[in-house]
């Protein structure tokens, strides 16, 4: 029996092609691979093309109505997996906003490519073909969202994009990828923890992410605090830590009742409340910031935006970003 797979084009340099006369890189008017994909055995692709943008177009409100279609598609007509091409820079973000929203069983699986569709070596075509073949494997199932790119098969929460250019730029520091894909097929050697979902319907706030330097004082904050945010997440110092002349700017947002998320600016390990000096994790805690168990800036800014639609209580979004 055929298995139907949702493919849905959003754009990015997967859907790209090259001007050899001046070697930029930009969008034509249709997607390449919507000539170039050649009808594959047993799969019956039912494919769309939500957006055509390049990714630092993309918004949160594109990524929800994005998860919105999913369900709506899955809801109405038999879905057995979903394949999502998208472009890198903002891929990752995408993709943890699927996997923190949606609550599916099915295979969600996303991948782009680093160099455009006639470029010499172009890579997008065989992700394509490499996240079909994981989004229709049974055991792809109850994974979460995954990311497919260079026969590496990756979860929505820890991959990133390590390279500007490489195509093996996805990477999942620490952990490293969960399965791979040959030509023998999908091969899983881990299995992610799963946590429940959090149901958006609409995202109106205000999350702003800065990133904390040697000497930094109050200045951004008190900048973000005129701009009337709705939350803060900060990539700290190593386990945790922000320079003292900062504290006076974080206690005037915490007093506006203004959540303030900690992350490492490393992208290794997890922010802890270790250090106990002035400006330590340990401070920060006892003043009210809340630690991220081991997101990236980037990805918790998506996961407070989400998680303001639902709670505006300290301890609620602890428990959330403790998961």
């Amino acid at each position: 029996m055929n298995k139907n797979i949702l493919l849905i084009h959003t754009g990015g340099t997967i859907s790209m092609e090259e001007d050899h006369e001046t070697g930029e890189v930009k969008p034509g008017e249709t997607n390449p691979l919507m000539d170039h994909l050649k009808e594959l055995p047993d799969i019956n692709l039912i494919t769309t093309e939500l957006f055509h943008l390049p990714s630092p177009h993309i918004t949160p409100e594109n990524m929800l109505h994005l998860k919105t279609y999913i369900e709506e598609e899955s809801n109405t007509r038999h879905i057995d997996g979903v394949v999502i091409t998208h472009g890198t820079d903002t891929l990752e973000e995408t993709a943890y906003f699927l996997d923190v929203t949606l609550s599916l069983t099915i295979p969600v699986v996303l991948t782009g490519a680093m160099r455009s569709s006639n470029e010499l070596g172009s890579d997008g075509l065989y992700n394509l073909l490499s996240a079909i073949k994981v989004a229709v494997a049974d055991h792809a199932k109850s994974m979460g969202v995954l990311v497919v790119m260079n026969d590496e098969v990756h979860t929505a929460k820890n991959v990133t994009k390590t390279h500007t250019s490489n195509i093996a730029t996805f990477q999942s520091p620490q952990y490293g990828p969960i399965g791979i894909v040959n030509k023998a097929g999908v091969f899983f050697h881990h299995k992610p923890i799963l946590t429940r979902a959090l149901h958006v319907s609409k995202l109106n706030k205000n999350v702003f992410l800065i990133k904390a330097f040697a000497g930094m004082d109050s200045s951004l904050l008190k900048g973000i605090e005129q701009l009337n945010p709705d939350g803060l997440v900060i990539e700290a110092l190593g386990q945790g830590n922000l320079p003292p002349m900062m504290l006076p700017g974080l206690k005037n947002l915490l007093d506006k009742n203004i959540p303030i998320v900690v992350v490492s600016r490393c992208f290794n390990g997890i922010a802890q409340d270790v250090y106990g000096y002035e400006g330590g994790g340990r401070q920060l805690k006892d003043m009210g910031l809340i630690f991220s168990n081991g997101l990236n800036g980037q990805k918790a800014r998506i996961k407070l935006m989400i998680a303001l639609e639902t709670s505006t209580e300290r301890e609620e979004l602890e428990a959330i970003f403790s998961t």
